[in-house]
């Protein structure tokens, strides 16, 4: 569009238009490429503009995705170490359960095995202030007077959930 303004300019500067109507007709068209380029150039600048908010803004989320993927690597280890301390743990107590179940009898390991695969992993529950803290019913008088006279190896077993019952001083026997 310069280039053909600056032609047009070029002609008519020389004096090489023959006649009025053609001079006016190259003069009409040079103010027409003179707005068209004002206008291109609005347009141009425009777009400038927005493509300069648009890199603002990609390096606004750039750094927020930093910023989050930052976080992500903490949780992840956080999460790391934490399962490496629950897998530590869970070596730790398995050996001790097997330490413990050795000195048990068998039948009563194997009782508490069924128990707990049919109780949702809990075999045996605490007896505390007369309740059963695996289905937290409180034991009826009859049931309480039969715990209180078996012997203190006996096992006894809760008649609502049939749970073993582990018996201390906080039993209310």
């Amino acid at each position: 569009m310069r280039q053909r303004a600056a032609r047009d300019q070029k002609r008519l500067d020389s004096g090489a238009v023959s006649s009025p109507k053609d001079l006016e007709n190259l003069q009409r068209e040079l103010t027409s490429l003179a707005k068209r380029q004002g206008d291109l150039e609005d347009v141009v600048l425009e777009v400038m503009e927005r493509r300069e908010s648009a890199q603002e803004r990609v390096a606004e989320l750039t750094e927020r995705v930093g910023s989050v993927q930052g976080k992500i690597d903490d949780a992840t280890a956080r999460r790391d170490a934490a399962v490496e301390e629950i897998d530590g743990e869970v070596s730790s107590v398995t050996k001790e359960r097997e330490v413990v179940a050795a000195s048990v009898p068998e039948a009563l390991l194997g009782l508490y095995d069924k128990l707990r695969a049919q109780q949702g992993g809990i075999g045996a529950a605490k007896l505390y202030a007369r309740t059963c803290q695996g289905c937290r019913q409180e034991l009826a008088i009859t049931e309480l007077n039969e715990i209180r006279s078996a012997a203190p190896d006996t096992v006894v077993r809760c008649e609502n959930c049939r749970r073993i019952l582990v018996r201390t001083s906080e039993s209310g026997l």
